[in-house]
């Protein structure tokens, strides 16, 4: 029965107070559908061994006074703590010992895992520097939270609603106040009982309306700020861009190659595009009808099955027994597709989508025919470019592969409907078909039809999308024959979001998005996500996808390096194309200047940690497992750069232990000979240097630039005494 006054597919109140306190069933919200389908529980991060005392922790937090402000868990080294602490832990004006101050970062304690003390992404550092309003100051990284003690509060708008509940706890407390010294006056000569607890004093109470006039300051500052036609979202998105822009800023003053590493991260995942320089004479591919669909091949005859002759897994192999038992790790984190590859003849997207789709029983649930379902995943396959580095049929599968182990977790247990699962897993598979091995910028900067078909926007996705739902048609190959006209529209409308998000550009905005979720709802719903609106449970599903795509550091080692090795062979290919052509070559694409170690430890430290620390957040604590193994790929890659002979320099003087890099050997040698030739070139240009040069003089400490005379400061000679006057002297 619909509730009177309650928009179909929404709760109402009292459904939802009910929903929260476990009182009753209540109605689950109506998709188009028809499945209900469970909320997530966003679990606290508690590190200690006893679950009896973290459940003494969290019953502590509901209750109505405000716990005092604890130690932050954080990570980073040492030489970071005392910064981190004053910088991001407290708000202006309040101390550890404030017992009005919320407990918004948690108490450090130790997991007896070996990564208790995993690093935290930059996410988690100041921005201070950036933020314009003055109250933000006090809002530097964490804003107290009463339910997530353990947790550090990030984004604008969570931020905004946990000191608004700050502001409401101090208000009562002050109501308190006043009541107690109602009660003390007319009771005035009558001695207090023994164990009732001193009234509080004039300066406590003049304290605390302080800082509730503060904590309403800075909301009403940030409230203000607000851009009515953006969304909350974007407040995470622009303050993460700025400070994504200042670390990247301290990466590119390290070394060359940390600049170019540099550039790659912001041209890549923050869309920003550089300047370029386009030849005069820029190739021209052979035109083309514009509504036609480039890249579509012929079906080959020999493609198309009958029932009957349906492999297995959908291929035909000699080595069909050693496939099967392969492909028994599905389920799993860490399928070795190169593997599934060699023993389904190259075809590893059929017989891993093959298998998901037995696994997770999709033939039977959509009344998919088997020959149909092997008939198209051949024809998508034969559509991937096997002379592509990475983005080929292999890769596919591994997204594939991932989303179904993603979308299997506990804590996503019965989350999504069987339609929102085919559209995540489907959307896998056809996110890179028909990929040509180069960038989007690549296809701009050279007038290519597909830049020009869809207007410089997602070029890459749109046309993955074209194809995919292109190859829907060709003979037998429809899978989805038996959707109803809404179920197709509703599943047609989910692929597209899911693989227009797998556009790098918009990686900020995707992970802003799900961390200011993820924050807002611990503030306020108990940690409870219902996701009972379609925004809510697609933007979920996009960052799924968009998580396994980035995969490939949270997997075992040897994967992981096969992986590096194809992208950046992929990347260099583009750089020679660039070269060819006269173009700029793009970051990370010049085969003799990047440095592939330097590029792994960047893309997981600045893209890669803080999206699956978001999304371990989420699905708390499945994904643990999936952090450690990527600390542990960075620290690889980590001990893998050449390091140079000097001292490294410390955090206060080169802020080098942010990225913990060093210039390499090579680098160093370049920049003292380039400091060598600039010195060389002064002195022969300056007056007298002759008398200086090392032919005219060969005592070694008689010698003496024209630039350090000219800074006023004498030169010594190795006894110390004085060889030459400053200039004006």
């Amino acid at each position: 029965m619909e509730t009177p006054g309650v928009p179909e597919g929404e709760w109402a109140p009292g459904e939802l107070t009910r929903a929260l306190s476990g009182q009753g069933s209540a109605r689950p919200p109506k998709h188009l559908w028809r499945q209900p389908r469970c909320p997530i529980r966003i679990q606290q991060r508690f590190y200690s061994s006893d679950p009896d005392k973290s459940a003494g922790r969290r019953q502590q937090n509901r209750g109505p006074r405000r716990r005092g402000l604890q130690k932050s868990r954080c990570s980073w080294p040492t030489s970071f703590h005392r910064c981190f602490d004053l910088e991001n832990a407290l708000s202006r004006g309040r101390s550890a010992q404030d017992p009005h101050v919320g407990p918004g970062l948690g108490q450090a304690t130790q997991a007896p895992a070996q990564h208790s003390q995993r690093r935290e992404s930059f996410l988690y550092r100041s921005d201070s520097d950036y933020d314009l309003l003055p109250k933000a100051m006090s809002r530097n990284s964490s804003v107290a939270s009463d339910l997530h003690g353990e947790d550090m509060i990030v984004t604008p708008f969570a931020q905004v609603l946990a000191s608004l509940r700050t502001v409401r706890s101090n208000v009562a407390a002050l109501a308190h106040l006043q009541g107690q010294r109602a009660a003390k006056q007319t009771t005035i000569g009558s001695p207090p009982p023994a164990s009732q607890p001193p009234p509080p004093t004039e300066d406590t109470g003049q304290k605390l309306a302080l800082e509730t006039l503060d904590e309403l300051d800075w909301c009403l500052d940030q409230l203000e700020a607000l851009q009515t036609r953006h969304s909350v979202g974007d407040m995470a998105s622009s303050k993460f861009k700025r400070m994504l822009n200042r670390e990247l800023t301290h990466l590119s003053e390290t070394s060359r190659s940390g600049n170019q590493v540099s550039e790659y991260i912001s041209q890549t995942f923050l869309d920003q595009q550089a300047e370029v320089e386009l030849p005069k004479g820029t190739p021209k591919e052979p035109s083309r009808p514009m509504s036609r669909i480039s890249g579509l091949q012929g079906l080959p005859h020999s493609a198309s099955l009958s029932a009957a002759a349906v492999p297995r897994f959908g291929v035909q192999t000699d080595q069909e027994g050693q496939l099967a038992k392969e492909l028994e790790d599905t389920n799993k984190w860490g399928l070795d597709v190169f593997k599934v590859a060699e023993l389904s003849g190259n075809r590893p997207l059929t017989a891993v989508i093959f298998s998901i789709f037995q696994n997770r029983d999709l033939l039977k649930t959509f009344q998919i025919p088997v020959d149909t379902l092997a008939t198209y995943l051949l024809t998508l396959e034969g559509h991937y470019h096997a002379d592509v580095a990475y983005h080929n049929s292999l890769h596919a599968a591994d997204v594939a592969q991932s989303t179904h182990v993603l979308l299997a977790m506990p804590a996503l247990e019965a989350v999504f409907t069987d339609l929102e699962v085919l559209a995540a897993i489907f959307a896998s598979a056809i996110h890179d078909v028909d990929h040509p091995g180069v960038s989007n910028q690549f296809l701009i900067n050279t007038n290519s039809e597909l830049a020009l078909m869809y207007n410089d926007a997602s070029v890459l996705e749109n046309h993955h999308l074209a194809m995919g739902f292109k190859l829907l048609q060709a003979e037998n190959c429809n899978i989805f024959q038996s959707l109803g006209p809404r179920e197709w529209l509703s599943l047609r409308r989910m692929v597209i979001d899911i693989v227009l998000a797998t556009d790098m550009s918009k990686h900020m905005n995707l992970l802003a998005d799900l961390k200011t979720m993820v924050e807002t709802k611990k503030v306020t719903s108990l940690g409870v996500l219902l996701l009972d609106n379609y925004s809510d449970r697609i933007q979920v599903l996009q960052n799924l996808v968009h998580c396994a795509d980035l995969s490939n550091p949270t997997k075992p080692l040897p994967l992981y390096r096969q992986w590096t090795d194809r992208i950046m062979a992929e990347f260099f290919q583009q750089g020679d194309r660039e070269r060819a052509s006269g173009l700029d070559i793009s970051p990370m694409c010049d085969k003799h200047t990047a440095s592939v170690e330097k590029s792994q430890v960047g893309f997981i430290d600045y893209i890669a940690h803080p999206l699956w620390e978001t999304w371990a957040d989420l699905v708390h604590p499945d994904a643990q497992g999936l952090l450690d193994t990527l600390e542990d790929n960075r620290e690889w890659y980590l001990s893998k750069i050449p390091r140079s002979p000097a001292e490294p320099a410390s955090p206060e003087q080169g802020g080098l232990d942010r990225f913990q890099l060093e210039l390499t050997l090579e680098e160093a040698e370049e920049e003292e000979e380039e400091e060598e030739r600039m010195l060389a070139q002064e002195a022969s240009e300056s007056p007298g240097t002759d008398l200086l040069s090392p032919e005219a003089s060969s005592d070694p400490g008689a010698l003496c630039l024209d630039n350090q005379r000219a800074g006023g400061k004498p030169c010594l000679d190795q006894e110390g005494n004085v060889v030459a006057e400053p200039s004006g002297s």
